[in-house]
């Protein structure tokens, strides 16, 4: 459509190729520019329209391990439109809550989408004919240029504790092995989704208990089958699987939990026939790994696509027609004040990846909570009625968007010296909470955050909940040793 005037920015490109890039798009050389969130910094001189889309991702957010600053960049490209007065669109399927919110409130204009628009009558038509089937598109307008819409897909909820119950104890729900039978034996496509990685979720002693932690982190380390490996998914160490329980000697060893690679076996061990593709940050490490692994799918080299949530991200692929969540409940257990937005949101997103051509589609869920909020709306693809849940919710802890947060965390490889530097800080932000007589700011903690210690240091945090946390925090001297980050997208 703009040959020659798109630029293409991301971090594999040499400093070399970023330079140039930048220097032509400074000299109005290109008109658009695609890219991370770093691309919003590229200096276009007459920038009329920024949009962000998929505007709910938590990755816009810039965390640590990165180095500061700690911007989010929607709210800074929301701040570079205001300041060149260009047309920001923010677009989502699942919008983030507080910004669905700000629409509400009318800080945000709300424009709707109720149905998935598809392709155009003429491709749509020529699909059809090639897979000798009647399209069941559904036409908005006589025009033959506009496009098209489908329905969203149905969706099944799987009880699992009910498949317990009926003396089912494999991952695969009846309901789910059925119909990947049936949609293998019609030659269409499946993805199965499943947010964690590797082959089990930890190594334990069935004798003593003992679990096998990484010594720098102190979490449960991963057991990856192909290496045969344990390894750490917070700092990287690898060693290798015991053969007996390095704390008692006992061979009762035993691996618990569930990963890709795990599901990637237990399907080929099931349906020895079917051709798969696994994909997570495993396969997906080397250069154009991505592109290659969705190559392969779309061109029929593999009937199975496993994945993490990777996969629940704009991939457009007609032939699958079903979508089967191995564990809904992988991240509803976390400690942290988002897990029901992010849950609502991958599994609506990964939905999404179903009957996206004339062949239809449907998606299972599995999970041990079917009566969740968030798991019953993304059942019925309906954000506003997880919206109004989640709102509640928040009011009920005044969480954003009815108040602001900042985390300030303290990394030290000493833990109790961590700790009394914790406590001294607090203590000097709630004087000066006092001193600036500010209302309804609270401070929590300090603790030991969810993931306390990660690649042989010890971590503590304070979170500051307040209507701006910055009224404290502009004037108050923070030690060079701590991360502040204003307004976080998790408190993990």
């Amino acid at each position: 459509r703009f040959p020659g005037r798109v630029a293409l920015l991301h971090s594999r490109l040499s400093d070399g190729e970023r330079y140039d890039t930048w220097r032509r798009a400074r000299q109005g050389l290109f008109d658009i520019v695609v890219g991370p969130r770093s691309a919003l910094f590229t200096p276009l001189p007459n920038l009329g329209v920024i949009i962000v889309d998929e505007e709910h991702d938590a990755s816009y957010k810039q965390t640590a391990p990165v180095p500061p600053p700690y911007y989010h960049a929607r709210e800074t490209a929301v701040a570079a439109a205001h300041i060149t007065q260009a047309t920001i669109i923010m677009g989502s399927a699942t919008p983030d809550v507080v910004s669905y919110h700000r629409a509400q409130g009318g800080e945000y204009q709300l424009l709707e989408l109720p149905r998935r628009v598809m392709g155009h009558r003429q491709r749509i038509d020529s699909q059809a004919q090639r897979l000798q089937i009647n399209s069941h598109y559904q036409q908005q307008t006589s025009d033959p240029d506009d496009a098209l819409t489908i329905p969203l897909p149905p969706i099944q909820v799987v009880d699992l504790r009910q498949e317990l119950r009926a003396g089912n104890r494999s991952i695969f729900s009846r309901a789910l092995e059925t119909a990947i039978t049936e949609t293998l034996e019609r030659g269409e496509q499946i993805i199965l989704f499943l947010n964690r990685r590797g082959t089990a979720s930890f190594v334990m002693c069935r004798d003593c208990g003992h679990v096998v932690k990484c010594p720098r982190c102190n979490m449960p380390l991963t057991y990856h089958r192909p290496r045969m490996m344990l390894v750490c998914h917070h700092c990287g160490r690898q060693e290798p699987s015991p053969q007996n329980c390095p704390q008692c000697g006992s061979k009762r060893i035993k691996f618990f939990g569930l990963g890709t690679e795990q599901v990637e076996t237990l399907v080929q061990q099931r349906w020895p026939q079917v051709r798969i593709t696994r994909w997570d940050r495993d396969t997906t490490a080397g250069k154009n790994s991505h592109d290659t692994l969705l190559a392969g799918f779309i061109n029929q080299e593999a009937d199975i696509l496993v994945g993490t949530q990777m996969i629940a991200k704009g991939l457009d692929l007609p032939l699958v027609t079903l979508v089967g969540v191995i564990s809904a409940d992988v991240s509803l257990g976390l400690p942290d004040y988002y897990t029901g937005e992010r849950a609502f949101q991958v599994l609506a997103q990964v939905a999404g990846r179903a009957g996206r051509g004339l062949l239809g589609g449907r998606v299972i869920i599995q999970t041990y909570q079917p009566e969740h909020y968030a798991i019953q709306a993304a059942a019925e693809h309906d954000f506003v009625t997880f919206y109004l849940e989640e709102i509640r919710f928040r009011t009920q802890y005044m969480l954003p968007p009815f108040r602001r947060m900042a985390k300030l965390v303290l990394i030290d490889p000493i833990n109790d010296r961590g700790e009394r530097e914790a406590q001294k800080l607090k203590r000097g932000l709630m004087l000066h909470i006092r001193e600036k007589a500010l209302a309804a700011t609270e401070i929590i903690g300090p603790v030991p955050p969810f993931f306390n210690r990660i690649d042989g240091r010890y971590r503590w945090q304070i979170i500051i909940r307040a209507p701006d946390p910055t009224n404290l925090l502009a004037d108050f001297p923070i030690p060079q040793a701590w991360i502040v980050d204003i307004d976080p997208v998790s408190t993990l």
